[in-house]
């Protein structure tokens, strides 16, 4: 049995997907004549509450492109010091968009609004505008943590006063709305943009969504054609899309279950920690006491993947293809793996 929790990227087409996939009407995506990419992006406007999408190849691209249209030359925008914007996206902010990028730091990928209101800039012949707030609901290297409802409320409250715009990496965001027990649409609300994934969570090959207003969407049609994003019979991949949205985001939950059970599981083995508060939607955390790799490795000769994040913490993602029987699997593999690892010096569990 392989158990792949490396990413929840990994996940391949229903049949339902690989059925639309073959009987999608298709054009020239970038001539504006694919009705399956319209349908696809007028479903997915609809889902977030705004006026217009735009179909991209990737979430990378989704959140750059927001970027580049939000944000001029020399502007600044405000993002949290650990965000895949900062952290997994190639230098992307100063590339496209020439701008400087603020950090902040969090409490679990949650930014403090009176912190994000001190470092505001306001522009002059000196100092560098600030004009975007970014956020990342969920937040990937917290470890699928979310942004409460509230606390999202006050930042989207202190960007208006400021005259900021702001963007959601929600990448996750449907495993955000399980987990705050609401909708997608209220959560993207706050934001004037939103980037979510196709490809993750949702089990599409290929794509995200970047949705807003219509004259952003319109600006960022041209973006996305600058940096190669403009696709043909995009009708093919966006098919998939469409049968994602309407029948997979309410499956979720149960990967946030069992991702819950095996973080709980695995924080009572020795030589292994979880920091329990973060699991909160489908993505664990697993702090260890020997090198995180030499976890990797000898799961992976076991069929159970996954990926190091930091010389001592291991990152798995459950996702449509796990079912019980491969949570049950990697959990004998780790108890097995526990008896026969070295002894380590074990620090103390909260």
């Amino acid at each position: 049995m392989l158990v792949d929790l490396r990413s929840d990227t990994v996940t391949k087409p229903t049949p339902e997907m690989y059925e639309a996939m073959a009987r999608a009407p298709l054009g020239d995506d970038v001539l504006g004549d694919d009705p399956t990419v319209k349908e696809l992006e007028e479903l997915s406007a609809f889902m977030m509450g705004k006026e217009s999408a735009l179909f991209v190849p990737s979430g990378t691209m989704g959140n750059q492109i927001a970027l580049r249209t939000w944000v001029k030359p020399g502007e600044a925008i405000l993002v949290e010091q650990n965000a895949h914007i900062v952290l997994n996206e190639s230098g992307g902010p100063g590339v496209h968009s020439q701008c400087l990028t603020w950090t902040l730091p969090s409490t679990d990928g949650v930014m403090n609004p009176q912190e994000v209101a001190l470092r505001i800039t306001v522009g002059s012949i000196h100092t560098p505008k600030t004009s975007l707030l970014c956020l990342e609901n969920t937040h990937n290297r917290a470890g699928g943590t979310v942004i409460p409802m509230k606390t999202l409320g006050a930042l989207e409250q202190i960007a208006r006063e400021h005259g900021l715009n702001i963007h959601l990496d929600g990448a996750r965001i449907f495993n955000a709305a399980h987990a705050l027990k609401t909708s997608a649409q209220e959560i993207a609300r706050h934001a004037d943009s939103v980037m979510f994934c196709l490809s993750k969570g949702l089990s599409c090959p290929v794509g995200s969504m970047l949705t807003g207003p219509k004259d952003f969407i319109e600006e960022a049609r041209v973006h996305r054609k600058r940096m190669g994003g403009g696709m043909r019979q995009a009708g093919i991949l966006a098919a998939c899309g469409i049968v994602a949205l309407k029948t997979l985001t309410e499956r979720l939950i149960e990967d946030h279950q069992r991702a819950r059970r095996f973080a709980e599981t695995l924080h009572e083995m020795p030589g292994l920690r979880v920091p329990l508060h973060t699991v909160q939607t489908n993505i664990v955390m697993v702090d260890t006491d020997l090198p995180a790799v030499s976890w990797q490795q000898r799961l992976g000769e076991q069929n159970v993947l996954c990926l190091p994040v930091s010389r001592h913490r291991l990152r798995f993602v459950f996702h449509r293809e796990i079912t019980d029987n491969h949570l049950n699997y990697a959990l004998n593999v780790f108890h097995q793996l526990t008896k026969a690892m070295p002894p380590s010096t074990p620090a103390s569990k909260p």
